[in-house]
């Protein structure tokens, strides 16, 4: 009997709304609050720097909200992605585990990320907004948003991070030929980047301090709105898409995961394609799934960061989050997986890990690539070094099936491809690569810096 490599949904699958899991958690997070006072922050507090509906989303407690019309035609470029079976990576590890993966690389730019950045586009151009700004890691999220807002006639202001600017040059290419505005982050394009600049004119960067300038372009600006490619509620609700195929297309072929893990650095592709399945464990529905978040040895915010509120930025002018983080001061080591260099992650995300629906575990980025070369030789598919980090939890757990003689389905986001970071897959193929720590005394380090909360 043959084994059906891949599950593609038709175009009227698509969701036609997104779930939102906040109408099923037995506790929600605490509020952000308002860097200026301290306290709850409320919707007008946001209007600042974002669409009134994208405020509405970030706070609504139902289940479903609808997709738009316009939203979804756009997402028929590539949507449904399809559902692989990674057969020759099975017969390669010899286990009897059945390997699933949903395959977001298909994307014109290549990764989850416009799932998001589709939406948020339509809805600041529903309001009159003319640019947006924001900052990118790998690029990834940069590369959405100047996808997204190209198709709906707004501009992309993007702060990428140094070092992931200096590695990356094809994804600064890529954001330009959609039209958007790139600068390498910090920047002498705003006061905080000038004054990090000054203080240390050769730092390689943080997400936190992109952010940072991508905020204060958007307050000081009129008509420009800051955008978001991860973290935030209403991130986290628009890649939910991704799990609501995975499971319709499960549904199709009469499966289930018994484990399912993803790559997490702000969590939004991980949340994205998990919600939909957390759901089943909250409700008891599935008691016994498994699911864990992947991240990166040497930014170990699930792993080794401190749950307590801190700002979602280096300069302290975003809301302030209640959620696993190693302290936004901190500068992470220049790794190849640019999208999980963030010092903290969404606080819903953070929350269910909290609760215990949802585990962590962190990988050196030699093991990691490892991994992809070893999906590359069996799958084909060259991935991002952020994906990765699932692959190599992957392998661990078909190899513990094979010992142990269990049968299980292992389910994986494939977030993106790699094919703008080839000059990482040449520094693990050359032996270049190095593996980074994260210094122990860091925990002490954010303390002192967390914002005074009475």
């Amino acid at each position: 009997m043959s084994i059906k490599e891949k599950v593609i949904l038709d175009e009227e699958d698509i969701p036609k709304a997104w779930y939102n899991i906040q109408a099923d958690m037995k506790e929600i997070p605490e509020p952000p609050l308002n860097p200026m006072t301290m306290e709850p922050a409320k919707p007008e507090d946001f209007k600042p720097i974002f669409p009134m509906e994208i405020v509405r989303q970030e706070m609504s407690r139902d289940r479903w909200i609808t997709i738009p019309d316009a939203v979804r035609e756009v997402l028929r470029l590539w949507r449904p992605s399809p559902l692989f079976r990674a057969t020759r990576l099975e017969q390669k590890l010899k286990t009897p585990a059945r390997i699933y993966y949903k395959w977001e690389g298909v994307s014109p730019p290549g990764s989850h990320k416009p799932n998001t950045a589709v939406a948020q586009a339509y809805y600041n151009m529903q309001e009159g907004v003319e640019r947006l700004a924001t900052e990118t890691g790998a690029g990834q999220w940069g590369s959405a948003l100047s996808f997204g807002a190209m198709l709906f006639d707004l501009k992309a202001t993007v702060y990428m991070v140094a070092a992931s600017y200096d590695q990356k040059p094809y994804r600064r290419i890529m954001m330009e030929t959609w039209n958007g505005e790139v600068y390498r982050s910090p920047s002498k394009n705003t006061q905080y980047g000038r004054k990090v600049l000054a203080e240390n004119p050769d730092t390689t960067g943080s997400l936190g301090i992109a952010i940072s300038e991508a905020v204060e372009d958007a307050a000081t600006h009129d008509n420009v709105n800051y955008a978001i490619g991860s973290v935030l509620n209403h991130v986290c609700l628009h890649q939910t898409v991704i799990g609501l195929e995975a499971k319709q297309a499960f549904e199709q072929i009469g499966d289930y995961p018994d484990f399912i893990c993803g790559n997490v650095g702000g969590g939004s592709n991980f949340s994205g394609a998990t919600f939909p399945f957390v759901a089943d464990k909250i409700t008891g529905k599935k008691p016994d799934l498994r699911i864990v978040a992947c991240e990166p040895m040497s930014c170990p915010t699930l792993t080794k960061g401190l749950y307590l509120y801190d700002y979602g930025d280096t300069a302290g002018m975003a809301p302030i989050l209640k959620m696993y983080t190693l302290g936004h001061t901190f500068i992470p080591p220049p790794i190849h997986a640019g999208g999980l260099r963030y010092h903290g992650d969404a606080p819903l995300l953070c929350k269910l890990v909290k609760d215990g629906f949802i585990g962590a575990a962190a990988y050196h980025q030699t093991e990691v690539f490892k991994a992809a070369k070893l999906f590359a030789e069996t799958e084909g598919h060259i991935i991002a070094p952020e994906s990765a980090h699932e692959v190599k939890a992957v392998i661990d757990e078909a190899l513990r099936c094979k010992a142990e003689g269990k049968e299980e389905v292992i389910f994986f986001n494939n977030s993106g491809h790699g094919h703008f970071d080839l000059s990482a897959y040449d520094a693990f193929l050359s032996g270049r690569l190095v593996d980074y720590e994260y210094p122990a005394d860091l925990v002490k380090q954010a303390l002192e810096h967390l914002p005074k909360i009475t």
